[in-house]
C-alpha cells in the first residue's frame, strides 16, 4: 500500500465511499462522487481504459 498525505475536505470524507469513485496518475487524484452505488459501478465498467479527460467528460456529459 502506498499512502499519500493529503488534506481532503471533511465533507467529502464523509461521503460513503462506495458512492465515490477515484483515478490518479503522476500528478492528480480525481474523485467524482455519485448519488447512487449503481451509478458509480456503472461509471466505473463505461470508463475502463479511459483517461483522466476522458472519464470526466463522460463524468459530466452522464451523471453531473
Amino acid at each position: 500500500m502506498i499512502c499519500i498525505k493529503a488534506e481532503i475536505p471533511e465533507d467529502l470524507c464523509q461521503i460513503d465511499d462506495e458512492l465515490k469513485a477515484i483515478y490518479h496518475s503522476k500528478d492528480s487524484v480525481c474523485i467524482w462522487v455519485f448519488k447512487t452505488r449503481k451509478d458509480r459501478n456503472a461509471f466505473v465498467d463505461e470508463t475502463v481504459g479511459m483517461n483522466k479527460n476522458q472519464r470526466t467528460n463522460h463524468y459530466n456529459a452522464n451523471y453531473a
